[in-house]
């Protein structure tokens, strides 16, 4: 049977006990319908709450949800076992059944994880010097800091020429972005370290020491590493979440990228069809 995340949103003050209560209610319910409810995330401060469900259709499960609890999904979308194995890691094995609760502080729920690298910074520094190179990162950080201010990203960690980024809300990721390749391009410098490369993928870190880890950072490492200069790169997880965002995606087709068994269909976005 097909797989499907649901999206219920602006749940307000709904607390990790009612969610708990909803999902177990699915379950109670579910053979009548004939689905299975997987698991559940609940991001607490954003009262927000993602189930993935088996069935045969979208109506099915939603038609589960309404008798046994009435909240209905906003958003639902078909997601394929490869990609969630991709950005979620071995959530089946880990835990089955079993709510993924974000408090606030600790990234557990799910998340748009974003890196960011200054094309040709080692370039920049053999030719021009290392002040200038250092000049050009301070630039980088200044853009992308200014740009996480305003989209609600947080600052993960410096990689030497880049960022590592998290966001809540997955379609701010790729704003965040486009904003800041729009401040790049405004610039309208040419040369080593003037433009810059952002991968964005989604998923479940893993949260330790202050630090992200886990098979969603990995792919949102290697998705950066293979977009151009100027260029922003999602996985397919991305443009599925942002669903009805009006954010524009292109088909950059499947890439195979390093430490993933199967070629992962990548988009860019920010660019018109």
């Amino acid at each position: 049977m097909p797989t499907y995340m649901d999206m219920h949103h602006s749940l307000g003050d709904a607390t990790e006990a009612d969610i708990q209560d909803a999902h177990a209610r699915d379950l109670a319910m579910q053979e009548q319908f004939g689905v299975r409810f997987l698991t559940y995330w609940f991001n607490q401060p954003d009262g927000k709450a993602f189930c993935l469900v088996e069935a045969p259709d979208k109506e099915s499960a939603i038609a589960c949800h309404k008798v046994s609890h009435g909240l209905t999904p906003h958003e639902m979308i078909e997601v394929e076992r490869p990609t969630l194995s991709q950005f979620m890691g071995e959530w089946e094995a880990n835990v089955p059944d079993i709510a993924r609760v974000d408090e606030g502080p600790v990234d557990t729920g799910l998340r748009a994880i974003m890196f960011t690298d200054l094309e040709d910074s080692t370039v920049a520094s053999s030719h021009h010097g290392d002040a200038h190179a250092m000049e050009l990162v301070k630039r980088h950080d200044s853009i992308v800091r200014d740009a996480l201010a305003r989209f609600g990203g947080r600052e993960v960690k410096h990689t030497g020429d880049g960022l590592l980024a998290s966001f809540t809300y997955i379609s701010k990721a790729v704003e965040c972005a486009i904003a800041i390749q729009a401040a790049f391009a405004a610039v309208g410098e040419e040369g080593p370290g003037s433009r810059v490369r952002i991968g964005i993928s989604a998923g479940e870190p893993v949260d330790h020491g202050d630090d992200l880890y886990g098979a969603v950072v990995n792919l949102a490492a290697r998705i950066c590493g293979h977009a151009e200069a100027g260029q922003t790169l999602v996985s397919a997880a991305v443009k599925e979440l942002a669903l009805g965002k009006q954010l524009a995606f292109v088909d950059r087709g499947p890439i195979a990228l390093k430490g993933f068994p199967e070629p992962v269909r990548l988009y860019q976005a920010g660019v018109t069809p």
